[in-house]
């Protein structure tokens, strides 16, 4: 076992502080409970999700492939019955659609020595027939980042399939501007399909940026690489504002890495 870097807390610790901030460190917040009164033992997938810091992180990838443009989208259909609905996830890519809140089945954390069984691994789509509409209008539309947006959230909604055809039918009209935001989302996808070593060779030949950085780092934690993922999680936390729940997530995952 690597040891452990001064000052970093431990696990335990750093799974109950991160609950913590899920619950008070937005305005809108997710206190349905007392912060105060929360231990790693508590955090298991009963935990209500607020469906608009959800949102609010759901877009936060964007700002970084896009950070001169304003992101004001409208949520799409059902996303508070989609948010509450998600099961919990471990292994969690930053992008269009995925929120940290995600994250909290702690029990699953503490209690897994091999991390590389709790990759994603595809599942059930969840039935959304008005979803998988709405997204292909999107879709059609062509306007950016609109159709990321849709596509993000049909891979929320695991419909792999879908949304891998609308990926398909709109590649070759990207426009470069959004290029290095999509690279991200075709990685994300096969990431939450279960194709881990596509991904992986993907987000390792995208552009550098903040959430490809955590992606990668991310993808070498539960594929068994600690030492590869210490590094790139160490400088991608320091970056990222406190105030998004992203920072807290990547420390998390630095501390597992840290500890493997």
């Amino acid at each position: 076992m690597t040891p452990q870097t001064p000052g970093q807390p431990q696990l335990d610790d750093l799974l109950s502080r991160y609950l913590s901030r899920q619950a008070g460190a937005h305005a809108d917040g997710l206190a349905t409970f007392d912060a105060g009164e929360v231990t790693p033992y508590e955090a298991g997938p009963v935990q209500p999700i607020d469906p608009k810091p959800a949102w609010d992180e759901a877009l936060a990838a964007l700002v970084h492939f896009q950070p001169s443009e304003k992101h004001q989208l409208a949520a799409p259909l059902h996303w508070p019955q989609l948010v509450a609905n998600h099961e919990p996830v471990v292994a969690l890519a930053w992008c269009v659609g995925n929120f940290p809140q995600l994250v909290r089945n702690f029990h699953q954390i503490l209690h897994q020595a091999n991390l590389t069984k709790l990759k994603p691994s595809g599942g059930r789509a969840v039935s959304a027939p008005a979803l998988v509409d709405w997204a292909g209008q999107v879709i059609a539309k062509k306007k950016f980042p609109d159709a990321l947006l849709a596509l993000g959230t049909l891979r929320l909604a695991k419909q792999f399939d879908e949304a891998d055809a609308l990926m398909h039918t709109l590649a070759a009209q990207v426009p470069q501007s959004w290029r290095a935001a999509w690279n991200n989302e075709v990685a994300a996808l096969a990431w939450h399909r279960g194709n881990a070593d596509e991904a992986r060779r993907l987000w390792n030949a995208a552009a550098p940026s903040l959430p490809i950085q955590f992606n990668r780092g991310m993808a070498e934690l539960f594929s068994g690489n600690a030492d590869g993922a210490r590094a790139l999680l160490q400088a991608t936390f320091a970056q990222i504002p406190e105030t998004s729940a992203w920072h807290h997530l990547a420390r998390l995952y630095l501390t597992l890495a840290q500890q493997q």
